[in-house]
C-alpha cells in the first residue's frame, strides 16, 4: 500500500488505490465432487490392472491375501498421483486419510456382515426345524437326524447364568462408577487401575479363580451359579469403566444446579446424574453383556456340558449356548456341525434381541422423555398446580380471617 500524503495545510490525506490482495481459497473438507469419484474410478481401474499385471503375468504369485495388500496399496499410490496433479499437498492429505478411513470403515462392516451371513447361511439348516427350539439333546444321538433334539436347555441356561450376572453386576458396577466419579480420591485411582487391568483378564483366568476360590473349597458346586459367578468377573471391569466414561461426560452446571437448590449429594446423584447418563448405562451394560454371554472356557470350568435341562442354577451342571456350540462342532458328525452352527446364529439372535430391548426401554438420549414419562410429568404439573392453589386458597382465607379478627 501507498503512503499517505501530507498537504501544504498538514492534513494527512489516504492514498486512493488499494492493492488488491487474493484471499485464500477454502478446502472443502465435505462433500463429493463428480471429479472425486472419476479420481477414484480411475485409481482403481489402475490399480487393478498392475495388480493383475504383477500376479498374472510377471511373478505367477496365487496369493489371494497378498493380491488384495498390493492390489490396495498401488490403489494409494494411483489415487495419491491422480490428485496431486490438480490439488495442493494439503488435499492430497486429507484426501489419503479419507480414504484411509473410510477403508477401516469397510472392512469393519464387511468382516461384520461376513460372519453373520455366513453362520446363518451355514445354521439355516438346523433353524428350519421348530423342534430345534422346543427339545434338549437328552434323547438325541450324534448320528440322530436334525429332526430329532434340540437347544431349549441352552437356552435357558444362557438366560438363567446372564441374569444371575446382571443381576451382581448391575448395582454393583453402576454404584463402583458413582463411586469413581463422585467421591474420588486414592482409593478410587487404585480401583480404577484396577478396574482397568481387569478389562483384560483372560477369561480361563476367571474360570480358574471361581473354580479354586468357591468350587474347591466347598463354597459352591459346580453349578449354574458358580459360572454367574465367573461370567460376572468378566462382565464388571466392561461396565464399571464405560459406565465411569458416561458419568464423566455429564456437566457439571446440572450438579451445580441442583446443588445450589438446596439437594443433596446423593439426591443429586440419583435424579440428575443417572437419569442424564441412562442411555450411556444402558450401553454400558450392553457391552458387559455381549462380553458376557459369549464365554466359554468360565462355563466349562464351572458348570461343565449337559444335555438335559436344568432349571436349578444352584446344582447340577447348566450348559450355555457358546458351550454347547463347542461341544456340536468338535464332533465329526455333519448333523451336529450343522447343529452348532445353528447354535450360532442363535445366539447372534439373542444378542439382538436383547440389544433391541435394552434400546427401546432405557435408550432415550438426555432429557428426551418417553410418553409413560410425559404423562406421568403431566399427572405431577397437575398435582403442583392444584396443590399451589389450594395453598393460595388457604393464605387468603388466613388473611381474611385476620382481618375480620381485628375489626371485630
Amino acid at each position: 500500500m501507498a503512503n499517505a500524503v501530507h498537504g501544504i495545510t498538514g492534513k494527512t490525506y489516504l492514498p486512493t488505490f488499494v492493492e488488491a490482495q487474493e484471499e485464500p481459497v477454502k478446502r472443502k473438507l465435505r462433500g463429493v465432487r463428480l471429479d472425486d469419484v472419476f479420481d477414484v474410478l480411475g485409481s482403481l481401474a489402475s490399480s487393478w490392472s498392475l495388480t493383475y499385471l504383477l500376479f498374472g503375468w510377471l511373478t505367477g504369485l496365487q496369493s489371494m491375501v497378498g493380491f488384495v495388500v498390493v492390489n490396495f496399496l498401488l490403489f494409494l499410490l494411483s489415487y495419491a498421483v491422480i490428485t496431486a496433479i490438480k490439488n495442493p499437498r494439503q488435499e492430497i492429505k486429507d484426501r489419503i486419510i479419507t480414504v484411509l478411513l473410510f477403508s477401516a470403515g469397510v472392512i469393519l462392516i464387511s468382516a461384520l456382515l461376513f460372519v453373520v451371513v455366513y453362520t446363518l447361511t451355514r445354521g439355516q439348516i438346523a433353524l428350519g426345524h421348530l423342534n430345534f427350539f422346543t427339545q434338549s439333546m437328552e434323547q438325541a444321538g450324534p448320528l440322530d437326524p436334525l429332526t430329532v433334539g434340540g437347544i431349549l436347555h441352552a437356552v435357558v441356561g444362557t438366560l438363567i447364568q446372564i441374569g444371575i450376572a446382571l443381576a451382581i453386576t448391575i448395582p454393583l458396577g453402576i454404584t463402583t462408577a458413582v463411586f469413581l466419579n463422585e467421591i474420588g480420591g486414592k482409593f478410587a485411582k487404585f480401583v480404577r487401575t484396577i478396574a482397568d487391568a481387569m478389562t483384560a483378564l483372560p477369561s480361563i483366568v476367571a474360570g480358574l479363580f471361581v473354580l479354586s476360590a468357591f468350587i474347591r473349597t466347598g463354597l459352591v458346586p459346580r453349578s449354574g451359579f458358580a459360572a454367574s459367578l465367573a461370567i460376572t468377573v468378566m462382565m464388571l471391569p466392561i461396565v464399571i469403566r464405560a459406565s465411569d466414561v458416561v458419568l464423566r461426560l455429564v456437566a457439571n452446571n446440572l450438579r451445580e444446579a441442583s446443588l445450589a437448590l438446596g439437594a443433596t449429594k446423593w439426591r443429586t446423584v440419583w435424579h440428575i446424574v443417572l437419569p442424564t447418563a441412562r442411555s450411556g448405562l444402558v450401553t454400558a451394560v450392553i457391552l458387559g453383556t455381549a462380553r458376557g454371554i459369549g464365554e466359554t472356557s468360565p462355563v466349562l470350568l464351572t458348570s461343565g456340558i449337559s444335555a438335559v435341562m436344568n432349571l436349578n442354577p444352584m446344582q447340577g451342571p447348566m450348559i450355555s449356548l457358546p458351550l454347547q456350540v463347542f461341544d456340536f462342532v468338535k464332533s465329526p458328525e455333519p448333523t451336529m456341525i450343522a447343529r452348532g452352527f445353528g447354535t450360532a446364529a442363535t445366539l447372534l439372535l439373542l444378542v439382538l434381541v436383547l440389544f433391541v430391548l435394552a434400546r427401546t426401554f432405557g435408550g432415550k438420549a438426555a432429557g428426551v422423555m418417553s410418553k409413560r414419562g410425559y404423562r406421568a410429568a403431566n399427572r405431577q404439573s397437575l398435582a403442583d398446580e392444584k396443590r399451589i392453589e389450594n395453598l393460595i386458597a388457604a393464605r387468603t382465607a388466613a388473611k381474611t380471617r385476620q382481618k375480620r379478627n381485628i375489626k371485630e
